[in-house]
């Protein structure tokens, strides 16, 4: 995108605006500051409190309706079993300290969003709102994320574990797993961990200079311009922030790469499984670096296409692996 006309007029338009902007972002900030310690208490207390008190209940209803679903065989109960108490210990010890930082998180940034929306079209006295909005919404706001966590944790959780354990599988036959077609899977998610590992990174820190130059000049363009995140008042002191942080963005991008390339690589297991071949799922190991490839490209607006190979890894292109279990007689 070039430059919009009026060049200097637009930039001095933003210069003008400028002493507005840091004006509402110092406000936004000390409102932030005073209302962030309760705001944070009420999330710390009700969150936390609903987790403690819920989670007696939650481990033995899973359980419960692990055991008593007809839905999966007695080895995929087995692995639900496994995978529902590492997943119930683990919700124990982050929930705790995420709802601590969810409190202070949105504390501290939902007055600062509402000092800039304070000043945005339609708003009778302006001025007075820039001192009264985001204050007592904000600790309305906790209340109501605290309440509707109550609802997901107590009437959704257990509604969807009820329609696990009462739902009847298709003709009657339970899934199950091929227990002769996991060696090849876990082969195919071993040397997709490892190559996609490799490859993800490489190609992530190769691209992450046009990533950090074409990001940079958009930003900066947008906001001579005010155009894009900078079109809308109460976004402007993000959009600002992000020309400062847009390294760190970049950096973030580079290491989300690295990190996808875990479930991408992993997932070469389900290939082999699906398809019960080792063949297929070492195909999809190599295409995922090209499919990878060619979605970066894509992003940032480089030229289209791989040059890394794809494979076929799909006997039927047209075949639906929506169900990746298999009967009993699979055994």
């Amino acid at each position: 995108m070039e430059p919009p006309s009026g060049f200097w007029a637009s930039l001095g338009s933003f210069l003008k605006f400028l002493p507005y902007f840091c004006g509402l972002l110092i406000l936004g900030v000390i409102k932030g500051i005073l209302i962030c310690p309760w705001a944070c208490l009420i999330m710390a207390i009700g969150l936390s409190a609903l987790i403690l008190g819920l989670w007696p209940m939650h481990v033995i209803w899973t359980y419960y309706c692990i055991i008593r679903t007809k839905l999966v065989g007695p080895v995929v109960k087995l692995l639900l079993l496994i995978a529902a108490t590492a997943t119930l210990i683990l919700w124990l010890i982050v929930g705790i300290p995420g709802s601590i930082l969810a409190g202070l998180v949105y504390g501290f940034l939902a007055p600062i969003m509402a000092t800039f929306g304070a000043v945005g079209k339609g708003k009778e006295k302006p001025f007075v709102h820039c001192f009264v909005d985001g204050t007592w919404s904000t600790i309305t706001g906790s209340c109501t994320i605290v309440r509707d966590v109550k609802d997901l944790l107590f009437h959704s959780y257990f509604s969807i574990m009820d329609d696990l354990r009462l739902q009847a599988p298709p003709d009657n036959k339970p899934y199950e797993i091929r227990l002769l077609d996991i060696p090849g899977a876990l082969l195919s998610a071993a040397c997709g961990l490892i190559l996609d590992g490799i490859m993800f990174t490489l190609i992530a820190i190769y691209k992450c200079p046009v990533m950090l130059f074409k990001g940079w000049k958009r930003l900066i363009q947008d906001m001579i311009g005010r155009e894009g995140p900078f079109l809308e008042t109460a976004c402007v002191p993000f959009a600002g922030l992000a020309i400062l942080l847009w390294p760190f963005a970049v950096v973030g991008a580079v290491l989300a790469s690295i990190l996808s390339s875990i479930p991408l690589g992993a997932f070469g297991a389900v290939v082999a499984y699906q398809e019960s071949s080792l063949k297929m799922g070492l195909s999809y190991v190599v295409s995922s670096v090209s499919i990878f490839d060619e979605y970066t490209n894509d992003v940032l607006d480089m030229a289209p296409g791989s040059c890394f190979p794809r494979l076929k890894y799909r006997k039927r292109e047209d075949s639906s692996h929506g169900g990746s279990l298999s009967r009993p007689t699979s055994f």
